[in-house]
Order: structure tokens, then C-alpha cells, then sequence
């Protein structure tokens, strides 16, 4: 499986953002500093997730793109759109409620060329399990099956010093 990456690239306001290979945990500092830029930029008009080339994508990942439609929702009353080609990233999606905050579609019409690729940067192990556990409550609150399958990590993470 490649490594994941998280490309980033935005036009006009347009945001678009690309994960590809196995996105995983150690990219969420860099993903979160990219969203609060994202929602202070002043020309944020919408925001597009495209996961054709995404094999896995964990569960941090999944709270911080929720993360994103909360706010677009909240900030600007925008439904992200989240284009999946794929069965299993799909079927992920609709696991974790996401067709409720999301407008998914499972096939790509144009190419989308992304401009910035977000690095791994160093990962501060208190700040990193901070995102960890805000990402699993924002998953949490989208539904009943969400918050039984993470209740147990966000307890054992708070309850960790």
C-alpha cells in the first residue's frame, strides 16, 4: 500500500483536497493547521474531497474531514462533496454516517491536479493525541453506532496522562 499523502489546492475559493495511498494519523497536524487556514481565508467559497486514488484512510483522518463539513456547514452553510471511486472507501463512508453531512459521488469527471502536498511535520505527542481524541468526538456525534465503536479509545486516550 503507498504511503498517504494529502494534497491540497484551491482557486478562487475553491478548496480542493486530495488523499491518496494509506492516510494515516501522522498526518493530522499538518491536515489541521491546513483547515484552520482553510476556513480564515477570506475568498472560502466550497470544498472538494476527492479519495479516487485514497486506499485507507483512518478514523483521525475521517473526524478531521467531518471536522471540515461541520464548519463549512456552520461558517458558510457549504455541504462538502466527497468524490470515492473506490467500493471499500465508499462503503467506509456510509459506515461512518458520512452521506448525512456529505454530497458523495462515485466517479471523477475531470482530473483534479493539486497544487501543494502537506508534509509530515514533527508530531508533538500531547497535541497529536489532543487531535486524535477531538477527531473520534466529532465521529462520535455523527451517530449512535460511531459513538459505541469510539467511546472506548476517546475514554482510554482522556484517561491517559
Amino acid at each position: 500500500m503507498q504511503q498517504g499523502k494529502i494534497w491540497v489546492a484551491d482557486h478562487a475559493g475553491v478548496y480542493v483536497i486530495k488523499m491518496v495511498g494509506d492516510v494515516r494519523l501522522t498526518l493530522c497536524m499538518s491536515f489541521d493547521h491546513f483547515i484552520n487556514n482553510m476556513f480564515a481565508a477570506d475568498d472560502f467559497s466550497s470544498i472538494i474531497f476527492d479519495l479516487s486514488e485514497a486506499d485507507a484512510i483512518d478514523s483521525t483522518t475521517l473526524g478531521l474531514m467531518a471536522k471540515i463539513s461541520i464548519l463549512a456547514d456552520q461558517r458558510k452553510h457549504l455541504r462538502p462533496v466527497v468524490i470515492a471511486t473506490s467500493r471499500g472507501i465508499n462503503r467506509l463512508l456510509e459506515t461512518m454516517g458520512f452521506a448525512e453531512i456529505f454530497d458523495i459521488v462515485d466517479e471523477l469527471s475531470e482530473c483534479v491536479t493539486p497544487s501543494e502536498c502537506l508534509e509530515m511535520g514533527a508530531i508533538d505527542e500531547c497535541e497529536a493525541k489532543n487531535k486524535v481524541i477531538e477527531a473520534h468526538r466529532i465521529l462520535m456525534d455523527l451517530n449512535q453506532d460511531n459513538h459505541e465503536t469510539f467511546k472506548d479509545l476517546v475514554k482510554t486516550l482522556e484517561d491517559v496522562s
